[in-house]
């Protein structure tokens, strides 16, 4: 979709006093939410219907919290649905009881229909997967304990 057709969609919406519209066309979705008084022009860009798996968004950089045990908790970057393989048909990224080093991705959180993986910032044994497979997260969610090799 090009900027013409885009800017003729906002003047839809405001010609007809609309709050928000969404269109799918030619594989892509996109939806225009009204502030204020006119629309801004604000697009939520995503592609149009899948299930996981989707386009990947990136890498997010996770804060990590240490235990009284010495373990370190990897925290929820975000709020979103979390989950544990790349599609539904895969291998889990990591289970209880692997090792991971700096860098090995953990697992994905979608927020607004884009794939986030959720990599390592240290190595170490995964000791407990503290959410399970389709759940939603919180932002500073502890989703993983690891313990340090």
């Amino acid at each position: 979709m090009n900027m013409k057709k885009m800017q003729e969609l906002i003047e839809m919406m405001n010609s007809n006093d609309l709050a928000e519209i969404e269109v799918e066309m030619e594989g892509m979705k996109i939806k225009l939410v009204k502030k204020g008084k006119a629309a801004t022009g604000e697009v939520i860009y995503h592609q149009a219907p899948a299930v996981h798996p989707r386009e990947s968004a990136g890498t997010v950089e996770t804060k990590a919290a240490v235990t009284s045990s010495g373990s370190k908790e990897v925290k929820s970057p975000m709020v979103g649905t979390f989950y544990r393989s790349p599609s539904p048909e895969a291998e889990p990224y990591v289970e209880v009881g692997s090792v991971v080093k700096k860098g090995d991705v953990l697992c994905i959180v979608e927020a607004m229909k884009l794939m986030n993986e959720i990599k390592a910032e240290f190595g170490g044994k995964i000791a407990e997967i503290m959410v399970e497979n389709a759940e939603s997260v919180e932002f500073g969610q502890p989703l993983f304990r690891i313990e340090p090799l």
